[in-house]
């Protein structure tokens, strides 16, 4: 079972700290991330967050832990599903390490 509890984990610290109640937009959150945070954050992020996708946990408890740590998204209104709104910001980040 996925606990959001664990505050030295990555995974909940990039999720927690980036998409929380107090930002105007996921969008603007993930931007500003990209260009405040190092290229070395960056690539380690890709990195902890992929082995979090593949990890054993089902996509249930998996979304389920994504909704919870990133409270500042409303998932309905993107249209995806918490992992499907996960691996598009992979990607984002993977455009964002090849510019810096």
């Amino acid at each position: 079972m996925l606990s959001s509890n664990k505050l030295e984990e990555p995974v909940f610290q990039f999720l927690a700290g980036t998409f929380h109640q107090d930002i105007d937009s996921p969008e603007e959150a993930l931007q500003e991330l990209l260009t405040e945070e190092s290229k070395e954050y960056l690539e380690f992020a890709i990195i902890f967050l992929t082995d979090f996708i593949e990890s054993e946990y089902s996509d249930i408890e998996k979304n389920e832990y994504i909704q919870s740590c990133a409270d500042g998204v409303y998932f309905p209104a993107t249209g995806l599903e918490p992992l499907q709104w996960l691996y598009q910001v992979i990607e984002q980040i993977k455009d964002a390490v090849k510019t810096k």
